[in-house]
């Protein structure tokens, strides 16, 4: 059976949580949060997620925001939930008709995306940046050329595509506004992240916020408490019939 529209934003609000979550998990005692942190009983899996995104950024420098809590986690996985989520290839277009889908803005859009201030990615995200943008077999011109030369010796065109870089080069393991900084200057790692300033539509739209960030940790670390709670409200379950508090995270009661 097809999977509802809101069950697929409720889906997707969860996979996208879980994303913030893997994006910003540190070592040592706060990535105990994302992994086997409750073995035995589980009061709440979505609940879990959203306090160690706020735990997880708060302890890497970020803002700290209350977590609303009491959502309900989903009697059944939908993988249509992912087609919901904003793809590192996206161009703005793309990107905003995503995030208008889930009752999100373009402030919610660069908030959440200064995410990738913190984490890894893979080389296989950046390798047609490098060597065949949009099918050109020539590099993305909106790409800084000198950090274009540091990529291509991280991620050679022949190399190995699980390779991981930082997504911020300049400060990777802090959670601030230097992401901004990054696209200010065309070293945004992702096309995702670059079509925020480069974009043609991006001027009037997405491009000021860009700005605004980079020019301003504060309204950023605002801005991104914001955006996570108003993601956490992207048409929660709260109807026992469609949804229940799992006695194990791993799995729906009674499976």
């Amino acid at each position: 059976m097809a999977a509802s529209p809101s069950f697929r934003s409720a889906a997707a609000a969860g996979v996208l949580l879980a994303m913030v979550v893997a994006a910003v998990c540190l070592p040592g005692a706060a990535a105990q949060l994302c992994e086997d942190y409750y073995d035995d009983t589980c009061p709440d899996a979505y609940d879990i997620l959203a306090i160690a995104a706020e735990i997880s950024v708060e302890l890497s420098g970020g803002p700290s925001w209350g977590v609303l809590l009491g959502r309900l986690d989903g009697k059944t996985s939908d993988f249509n939930g992912s087609l919901d989520l904003p793809a590192p290839t996206d161009n703005l277009t793309v990107l905003q008709q995503k995030f208008s889908n889930l009752s999100l803005n373009d402030v919610d859009l660069v908030a959440l995306s200064g995410g990738h201030t913190f984490g890894r990615v893979q080389c296989q995200f950046v390798t047609d940046r490098l060597y065949n943008f949009s099918g050109t077999n020539m590099p993305d011109p909106t790409l800084d050329s000198s950090y274009r030369a540091f990529l291509s010796q991280r991620c050679p065109r022949n190399g190995a595509p699980a390779s991981l870089n930082d997504l911020d080069p300049t400060t990777p393991d802090t959670f601030d506004k230097n992401y901004y900084t990054n696209i200010e200057v065309n070293r945004g790692f992702l096309n995702s992240d670059q079509e925020l300033k480069s974009s043609p539509q991006a001027q009037g739209t997405t491009a000021p916020i860009v700005d605004q960030f980079a020019g301003s940790q504060d309204a950023f670390f605002a801005s991104f408490a914001q955006s996570m709670i108003n993601m956490g409200n992207i048409r929660p379950v709260t109807d026992p019939s469609q949804g229940e508090v799992r006695t194990n995270c791993r799995r729906v009661n009674g499976s």
